[in-house]
């Protein structure tokens, strides 16, 4: 049994494509173009290549994403197009991802659409997407995991079954990408929890009748949650493991566990590197990171440039790219999750009194079911997926707030949407202000997103130095 889903208007596909477009344009510009290895690709590209040479290697992390990229260099070769062209796809993907996200948590093109119009103006995804490593994977699967969990509850019984099967499958593989993907696992289990309490504690009286997926999360059963969805995702991720402990048999499946959780355990603190930052400057965006730096005084490519470095005087042009988000939408979202997670303790505090009170029907000041579980979705998968890293001494990067972030970004998406269609001008000027603030930010920080070149101040400029 298939519970329909409302129709979906035409203009909201097209504005979907354009959205597509528009990123893999930006992620397959210039891919190529500067021909070295770029940060963790001197580890990622050559294990990928490893795989293809049946070379011997002991890796930190699971081999999904390096599969992935021996997929690009054996079909495109071993060269800077190779290794990266698959990132860049899955990149892509990733804003179309998140739109199906949000329009099966509320139901409302505008909200998925304005969702992907946001993620693809993200500058850290842009960057992250055009090198060979790891992060986009991370998302692409669980991102993609969270979809199908929200298609599963659209569908009854079997059908429900098999949508949760290629959910565990996804949550497998974000994990055999790197370990952090369990955060996305981790916030699908919070949330069924908060809505097991939440409807047990306020029931159905003090919602309007509107049914989201969302809503359905408390039907899935233990069987269903703790025993199936987490058996297939194990099958993936220990299956995933079988090709690199074919060509390293040194160590066993449990040994090469113990390997990489010693490894992770040595690994120092923000000693080791220049760029390592802690995680409570991520959501500030305070400390990005250089995955690339070039002095020319030719801006005429193939790049880089080799030779002695040159005379600070003789410098004219600067190569540089920054995995760094967007500014304005970086803060906007961060001020977007934050308010979110205040308004929504605010609501459940307040109507936690009304129900100690004997008040047991709806309040004067009552909430949607959208406004109670769209937030809770969006707050409890931010936390899931930024909480954990408080506890981490090793040395972390921006890049460990990626799976947050997106859920910060989807916050905004949805406020902003929201805005757009209130009466009250002000809002709906706060709200396009924001739109357009954040599509300049995204062009004026271009050239540190693609490595275009500057002149020394225009460079210290955009670094705000």
């Amino acid at each position: 049994m298939r519970i329909s889903p409302s129709r979906t208007p035409l203009w909201f596909w097209i504005g979907l494509g354009c959205v597509w477009v528009f990123a893999l344009a930006f992620r397959f510009w210039g891919l190529a173009r500067f021909n070295t290895l770029v940060f963790d690709e001197v580890y990622f590209a050559k294990f990928g290549h490893n795989y293809l040479t049946q070379t011997k290697f002991f890796d930190a992390h699971p081999p999904l994403g390096k599969y992935l990229i021996a997929l690009g260099i054996a079909l495109k070769g071993f060269n800077t197009w190779g290794f990266r062209w698959m990132n860049a796809l899955l990149g892509a993907a990733i804003p179309l991802i998140l739109a199906g996200i949000a329009y099966q948590l509320c139901k409302r093109p505008s909200v998925a659409l304005l969702t992907a119009v946001l993620a693809s103006l993200d500058g850290l995804l842009l960057v992250e997407s055009r090198y060979a490593l790891l992060n986009v994977h991370i998302l692409f699967f669980g991102l993609l995991a969270h979809w199908l969990v929200l298609v599963a509850l659209n569908h009854k019984d079997h059908q429900r079954n098999w949508w949760l099967a290629g959910a565990g499958a996804s949550f497998g593989a974000t994990i055999a990408v790197k370990w952090n993907g369990l955060g996305f696992l981790l916030g699908l289990y919070l949330l069924w929890f908060v809505v097991k309490v939440g409807r047990a504690w306020f029931g159905s009286q003090a919602l309007q009748p509107r049914c989201l997926p969302i809503q359905r999360l408390s039907e899935l059963s233990w069987l269903q949650l703790f025993v199936y969805l987490p058996a297939i995702s194990f099958f993936i991720y220990s299956t995933l493991w079988i090709p690199h402990l074919v060509q390293n048999p040194e160590f066993t499946f449990w040994q090469v566990h113990q390997e990489i959780f010693s490894y992770h355990r040595q690994v120092g603190g923000a000693e080791v590197h220049p760029f390592c930052s802690a995680w409570y400057t991520w959501p500030l965006l305070l400390k990005p990171i250089s995955y690339f730096y070039q002095v020319t005084q030719s801006t005429v490519e193939p790049l880089p440039v080799t030779g002695p470095p040159l005379p600070q005087d003789a410098v004219q042009w600067i190569y540089s790219v920054y995995a760094t988000g967007n500014p304005i939408l970086w803060w906007a979202s961060t001020m977007a999750i934050l308010f979110l997670l205040a308004w929504g303790g605010q609501q459940i505090w307040y109507n936690m009194t009304q129900r100690l009170q004997g008040d047991r029907h709806c309040p004067s000041t009552c909430l949607s079911v959208e406004q109670v579980w769209v937030p809770a979705y969006i707050g409890v998968n931010y936390l899931a997926n930024f909480l954990p890293w408080v506890g981490v001494s090793r040395c972390t990067f921006l890049y460990h707030y990626m799976p947050a972030s997106m859920f910060s970004g989807l916050a905004l998406a949805w406020f902003i949407e929201g805005w757009l269609q209130t009466p009250n001008k002000s809002l709906r000027a706060i709200a396009v202000t924001l739109l357009l603030a954040s599509l300049l930010s995204f062009i004026l920080c271009l050239p540190l997103f693609l490595g275009l070149p500057l002149s020394p101040m225009q460079w210290q400029l955009l670094r705000g130095q």
